[in-house]
């Protein structure tokens, strides 16, 4: 993520994202989060997020739906909106790894070692890489 420009990264499975948030940015927040998990990730979004932050909602890998608490959207003036971020371009996906279709047993294990970063790739024909 460094290379790609991050000032910070965050390893959302050792540290509590919210605290280290609030400590790269001296208390301020994150003014723009794009979120693909949702879930009770929406909750701690909203707490990591600055005063009048965005928060776009990309992908639901928690689920579709979590009681939330609607009133730190209104004390903080957030805006949660959606998105599918289609075809203009700006966002260039990290690829971990492909496979070819006919290997897409390997893929799951691969994905569910968890020691992958970007996206793994299922291939259909030539369009395989090594």
């Amino acid at each position: 993520c460094r290379s790609l420009g991050a000032d910070a990264t965050i390893n959302y499975r050792t540290t509590d994202f919210v605290t280290v948030v609030k400590e790269v940015t001296d208390g301020h927040g994150a003014d723009l989060i794009l979120d693909m998990v949702g879930g009770d990730y929406v909750e701690r979004n909203w707490a990591a997020a600055a005063i009048e932050g965005r928060i776009v909602q990309i992908a639901v890998l928690e689920g579709v739906s979590e009681q939330v608490d609607f009133r730190r959207l209104m004390m903080k003036r957030l805006t949660h909106t959606g998105s599918t971020l289609l075809s203009e371009g700006k966002a260039k996906p990290v690829i971990d790894s492909t496979f070819p279709l006919a290997d897409a047993a390997a893929a799951h294990r691969r994905m569910e070692s968890s020691g992958h970063v970007g996206k793994i790739v299922l291939t259909v024909g030539d369009a395989h890489k090594a």
